[in-house]
């Protein structure tokens, strides 16, 4: 999670879940890219032959996501099935995942309603943005219109899972 947008920097995750419904503000408030990376061995796994189609299913992603097997760059998901081919990428040991998901900025523009207003007052931009001040609201975004409310509900984001590898049926 970036820490130039609010995230908390690199975070260890036991289970997959919905940002938005995270504790922790940098978490719950992001609105942005977040990677995440695991290492794993494919154990129990049928022998697969080199016809058989062999899929990463995501499972529930918000919002998009580019995928990363071993290297090799699958693409980007942004619709449901969030799933992609991996028949001859995967190995038996020593996988590397990594996959790069970004949200919407409704959860960021929500989280900065937080935080007191320092935007355009009575028609006339803020004094610390044309004087090239620094900020002191601790906002992170700028709009020139309030889009949204402290006590809107936020959206869910980020990789819920579960993710699973698919084979087929023998």
């Amino acid at each position: 999670f970036d820490k130039d947008w609010g995230g908390p920097g690199t975070i260890t995750l036991d289970t997959l879940s919905d940002w938005s419904a995270n504790s922790d503000t940098g978490i719950k408030y992001y609105s942005g890219i977040s990677t995440y990376s695991v290492s794993f061995d494919l154990t129990g796994i049928k022998e697969v032959s080199k016809n058989d189609e062999v899929y990463l299913d995501l499972g529930v992603v918000a919002n998009i996501a580019r995928v990363r097997l071993n290297g090799r760059d699958l693409g980007v998901v942004w619709t449901s099935p969030f799933r992609l081919k991996i028949s001859g990428i995967f190995r038996k040991k020593n996988n590397v995942l990594e996959i790069d998901v970004a949200n919407l900025w409704i959860n960021r523009l929500i989280g900065d309603e937080q935080k007191p207003w320092d935007g355009i007052v009575d028609g006339k931009w803020p004094e610390w943005l044309t004087a090239g001040m620094p900020r002191t609201s601790g906002r992170f975004t700028f709009t020139t219109h309030r889009y949204y409310k402290k006590y809107d509900p936020l959206v869910q984001s980020g990789l819920i899972g579960p993710v699973k590898i698919l084979q087929p049926v023998k």
